[in-house]
């Protein structure tokens, strides 16, 4: 049962949604100017290519307009245009078939008094994402949708059309081949 606040959450652009169902452009450029970014950022993460993001994010956004009365309502309307995203990025990959914590990563000797420590953990989660760009396709994909856009193992499966334990073995080893990355990006600038 909603309540009277989560329907006028779940409902915040309700009228430029109705707009885009009734192709009024002044609507569709509306809901473009509020999720274009988010969705960029999105086809960026498992795509790893500048270019080939701003592809998938323009055709993504004609994919939802075009299918808006696909749109149930039940859930985010962000939630559902990012689902679209991630799938036509994924298909752009050619259907190629992250709880990772800073600890993992190293110890960080620092607490939040510290002036610096802002700095350092946006510097550490730079340096993942940096890694993350490094990996394959398949490992970058999962642990993106994991990591950065927050799927559960079993939207992930559901997303990438493969079984539940084959996204969480996907997962680990994905996980574990940014450990060894991590590592030897360590051992690198150790030497230098």
């Amino acid at each position: 049962m909603n309540t009277e606040s989560e329907k006028i959450f779940e409902n915040i652009h309700q009228e430029l949604i109705d707009g885009c169902k009734e192709s009024n452009k002044y609507a569709q450029t509306k809901i473009y100017k509020l999720y274009y970014k988010a969705m960029y950022n999105t086809a960026l993460r498992i795509l790893n290519n500048r270019t080939e993001a701003e592809d998938i994010m323009q055709d993504s956004f004609l994919n939802a307009f075009q299918k808006i009365n696909n749109y149930s309502g039940t859930g985010s309307f962000g939630s559902w245009l990012k689902r679209i995203v991630v799938n036509n990025s994924i298909d752009a990959l050619g259907k190629s078939k992250f709880h990772l914590s800073l600890n993992e990563i190293g110890e960080i000797e620092l607490d939040d008094s510290n002036e610096n420590y802002f700095d350092i953990i946006n510097y550490k989660v730079d340096e993942i994402r940096k890694m993350i760009f490094k990996l394959s396709d398949n490992h970058r994909i999962i642990l993106s949708l994991y990591l950065l856009e927050g799927y559960d193992h079993e939207e992930i499966s559901q997303i990438l059309d493969i079984s539940y334990n084959t996204s969480r073995t996907r997962y680990s080893r994905a996980r574990k081949k940014l450990l060894q990355l991590i590592q030897t990006e360590r051992i690198n600038e150790s030497v230098n």
